[in-house]
């Protein structure tokens, strides 16, 4: 399966990701599902990423002691989630010629299936 157009839902960042990874490789529909999901991660870092341009690095907290600013682990963990996201993917590095022989498998297996082989 393969959707060049990103969901409507997604922001500029979003659908740039979007597309760039659905222009190089043919996705089934769960593995569009996981790209939607990292593609709304990428666009929640660039608004926190935006709230944060001019924000302090810290802040006061509850008791008035100088704590980091909350949205730098919001940021961190965004990060984190959407690096997962992208490799559950299983895409191959672009820099390399080795094929992920997992994901090959699952496309033919689903291919077969769904009345697509090659």
């Amino acid at each position: 399966m393969r959707s060049k157009t990103p969901p409507v839902s997604l922001d500029k960042k979003g659908r740039a990701l979007w597309k760039e990874i659905t222009s190089k490789y043919l996705l089934r529909s769960d593995e569009l599902e996981t790209l939607k999901a990292a593609c709304g991660e990428a666009d929640l870092i660039s608004r926190i990423e935006e709230e944060l341009k001019d924000a302090p690095l810290t802040t006061k907290g509850s008791m008035g002691q100088i704590i980091t600013h909350p949205l730098l682990t919001e940021l961190r963990q965004h990060r984190v989630t959407m690096a997962a996201l992208l490799r559950g993917l299983k895409l191959p590095d672009e820099n390399s010629t080795t094929v992920n022989a997992q994901r090959e498998g699952g496309l033919t297996r689903w291919e077969k299936a769904h009345g697509k082989a090659v």
